[in-house]
């Protein structure tokens, strides 16, 4: 268990972390609010949570050191005055504040039926494309090779990997997020056993997805021509890309705020559970107004094209194109 985070957490001073506390500590979590921060510390104070001093952690500082670690990767890294925390002290607080975040999975982040109408009036505005309440696209978290299933893992550039299926809305805010998926498993595998697919196939959400041409074309998620003619297809196809564009600078800006997302030396199980509390707290910083991090643009991920057989929703896509983007 303690070589379960990339951390090399010898020693460090007791002195040093007491004043993470204070104005330091505040800065580094502004944007998680005081309710959520008493309801992570709920399951920390138990007294178990002992450094290899025999002192316990107290919740603010076991939030602390786990949100180090999500934005840089390795813990303490920059805070040379904490020592004296143990290795594997620091690895439970971590797991533990994943494990309390996952709680608030429903309530940051599982809301697309919340405020539908407002959603679909914001993607309008970026290139006219109708009725659309999300974008989605799957983005892979590097990890270590497991020691089970391990060829599982391995994607389409030979890295081992979690395929993470994002869906966003037009201000960036992740509106559904499924983090489960090996990295040989491809993108329209995974939404097809995603529960929001099963949701749309039962008619609960009114609307559509759009998604690059690694998904299926079916009549509630619109991918785009794959040659498009001039005219209609042409404006069609350019609409489709700028209002998609959205869920790519999503997982840009998830990846640019969260470092720890680079590459994850641990067990696939608590990988996922490290990306599900990084959507939520990211989730959590949109909608307190923090600033985005600064975005470096990566080369987009190559879409394997889905056989013609599966674009049964080439009826409504055709229908779409008519009758909004003719002249």
């Amino acid at each position: 268990m303690n070589d379960m985070f990339p951390c090399n957490v010898a020693q460090c001073s007791t002195t040093g972390f007491e004043s993470i506390t204070g104005a330091r500590f505040r800065k580094e979590v502004q944007y998680v609010n005081p309710e959520m921060r008493e309801t992570l510390g709920f399951p920390f104070q138990n007294g178990r949570n002992i450094n290899h001093r025999g002192r316990a952690l107290t919740s603010e500082q076991m939030l602390y050191v786990a949100l180090r670690f999500f934005a840089n990767g390795s813990f303490l890294y920059n805070i040379g005055d904490a020592e004296h925390i143990s290795k594997a002290t620091v690895c439970r607080a971590v797991r533990k504040v994943c494990l309390a975040l996952k709680r608030f999975l429903r309530i940051f982040v599982f809301c697309i039926c919340i405020c539908v109408r407002v959603i679909k009036e914001e993607f309008h505005r970026i290139a006219g494309f109708p009725n659309v309440f999300g974008c989605i696209d799957g983005t892979h978290i590097p990890i270590i090779a497991p020691s089970e299933n391990e060829a599982d893992y391995v994607n389409r550039r030979s890295i081992h990997s979690i395929n993470v299926q994002i869906i966003c809305d037009a201000a960036h805010i992740i509106t559904d997020a499924e983090a489960k998926c090996p990295g040989s498993v491809h993108d329209s595998q995974m939404y097809r056993g995603s529960t929001l697919s099963n949701r749309l196939e039962r008619g609960e959400i009114d609307g559509f997805l759009l998604g690059d041409r690694g998904y299926p074309c079916r009549p509630n998620l619109i991918t785009p021509y794959p040659e498009p003619e001039p005219g209609p297809q042409q404006r069609f196809s350019v609409a489709h890309c700028r209002t998609r564009a959205r869920v790519e600078m999503t997982i840009g800006l998830l990846k640019a705020r969260f470092q720890c997302l680079r590459y994850l030396r641990v067990t696939p199980e608590r990988a996922c559970d490290i990306i599900v509390a990084c959507v939520v707290l990211r989730n959590i910083a949109i909608i307190r107004g923090q600033q985005h991090p600064a975005l470096q643009l990566q080369d987009p991920e190559e879409d394997h094209i889905n056989p013609a057989d599966f674009q049964d929703g080439s009826v409504v896509r055709d229908m779409m194109c008519r009758n909004v983007f003719s002249d």
